[in-house]
């Protein structure tokens, strides 16, 4: 499938907006994302049903040519059975026509991403963790989440409204006037909507086509240097040396006497249990929904905060240098895995990453093994070691004696002088690297396990293809080059 490319001046964005549904509309949207769950599981059984199947039949010694023949994951294949079994399976034959297509292929087209996540994580082609092999969405904790693509999607006029396909007028939270004029002055396009029910609320994200407008940065030629942390959230050490600090709110830290009461309340009432069968009691809904509100303040809080830092920093720096953390591992540390979490490192990133683009300045992010904390920010010599909690910085060669994090800073927006193009970690001109001394953290000293092989004998062993099918649009595969997957 092509990938869809804006027209030239044109960015593809979103926009996500609360909404305020009334009783009917709050009804078809969780029938909506129901009907995305419900088809979402049954593309994973129809699919593992045939794995189960091989299995069995390898067992009785069947040759491989006549076991039974694997089924495609791919949308369309899924899409096709799919609408073949719905109207006989007793399972949707009394309710899926009161809801869009739409609902059933977000789930159809997210079991066929999952297939081939789970597909290329095996073969070596995906990067990041592992991926398993995918499981059954479970209705009390499933996302429920519906995307449109067809149909009538729009902001209506007067913009307190939007319209979605068989779920018809929804109220907004908010007013969205400002985006539909851009929609009747031509600038903006919407591809798609996807409700979702995000920390209690239900909102819609439109993902639009909309003209690209650079925003002016109030400091154009000016770099800042980020060092993220805990005990301060970032210390910030621009081109011009001014030193300026956002503090860590901790708003989780601040809610853990809530949690805790709200966490007694709900251990004392009778909660489900799946061994058992047991269903929750109302009084344990109850008590769990009144600590999931407190959860969903500590996001909103800690969303809010970050937003406001990365949008102030991006709108007034052209260059901005941050580290490139290895969060995962940081958040092993069982001492501060909470406060790490609390302070979202990753999504600091994350933010400043399309905020930077959507401005047109430069974000730099600086190696994994850069020596920022142990590099003098005066003579440039790097310390063999530095524990971290040592706070203060002294160079034993010059003398400089300075807090930890500001040290840092200093080295990171120093960074940007030599990097170029778009700030890539690790790209760096051949610029002179000061000389350190041994055992420094500079590089990468311990290697890395080798990745064990699947092997037939082992569960999850050889991958089938994942297009192998005879569907239109379907690459063709050689069945008997397909090995057993368990």
């Amino acid at each position: 499938m092509k990938k869809f490319k804006p027209q030239p001046g044109f960015a593809v964005l979103a926009h996500k907006l609360a909404l305020d549904p009334n009783a009917t509309a709050e009804r078809r949207l969780y029938s909506h994302a129901g009907g995305a769950r419900a088809a979402y599981n049954w593309a994973v059984a129809y699919v593992t049903a045939v794995w189960w199947q091989r299995k069995a039949e390898q067992s009785y010694g069947i040759p491989e040519e006549e076991l039974t023949a694997w089924r495609s994951w791919s949308l369309p294949s899924l899409r096709k059975a799919f609408n073949e079994d719905k109207r006989t399976s007793p399972r949707f034959a009394g309710w899926w026509e009161g809801n869009s297509k739409e609902a059933y292929n977000t789930g159809l087209a997210g079991a066929s991403a999952a297939f081939d996540n789970y597909t290329k994580s095996k073969s070596g082609r995906r990067k990041g963790r592992t991926m398993g092999i995918p499981r059954f969405k479970s209705k009390r904790k499933a996302r429920l989440a519906c995307r449109f693509t067809t149909g009538t999607i729009r902001i209506e006029p007067d913009g307190h409204h939007v319209t979605l396909p068989r779920i018809g007028r929804v109220r907004l939270h908010e007013n969205a006037s400002h985006l539909r004029a851009l929609a009747d002055a031509g600038h903006m396009r919407i591809l798609s909507a996807t409700a979702r029910l995000d920390r209690g609320r239900w909102f819609v994200s439109f993902q639009v086509e909309q003209k690209h407008e650079l925003a002016k940065v109030a400091r154009p030629d000016a770099a800042v240097g980020i060092d993220l942390g805990i005990k301060t959230l970032a210390v910030l050490a621009d081109s011009d040396g001014v030193l300026g600090d956002e503090p860590n709110p901790r708003h989780l830290d601040r809610a853990q006497r809530q949690l805790r009461r709200a966490s007694r309340i709900v251990s004392r009432r009778q909660g489900p249990d799946r061994r058992t069968g047991q269903q929750a009691s109302k009084r344990w809904e109850k008590a769990n929904q009144s600590r999931n509100k407190v959860h969903h303040r500590v996001a909103n809080l800690r969303e809010d905060t970050l937003h406001k830092m990365t949008t102030r920093l991006a709108s007034e720096y052209g260059t901005i240098v941050v580290e490139d953390l290895n969060v995962a591992a940081m958040g092993r540390n069982r001492r501060l895995s909470r406060r790490i979490a609390d302070a979202a490192f990753g999504e600091i990133r994350r933010q400043l990453t399309y905020k930077t683009r959507r401005r047109g300045t430069r974000l730099v992010v600086a190696g994994r093994w850069f020596p920022s904390s142990k590099t003098c920010s005066r003579c440039g010599v790097v310390k063999a070691k530095l524990p971290l909690s040592t706070r203060v910085f002294e160079c034993d060669t010059c003398g400089l004696v300075l807090d930890r994090d500001a040290n840092a800073g200093h080295n990171l927006v120093a960074l940007a002088a030599r990097t170029t193009g778009t700030g890539v970690a690790g790209d760096l001109d051949n610029a002179p690297v000061a000389e350190s001394k041994p055992r420094g953290a500079d590089r990468k000293t311990r290697t890395t396990r080798p990745r064990r092989k699947a092997q037939a004998g082992r569960a999850g062993g050889a991958i089938p293809s994942p297009r192998a099918g005879k569907e239109t649009g379907d690459r063709q595969q050689d069945t008997r080059a397909q090995l057993a997957l368990w």
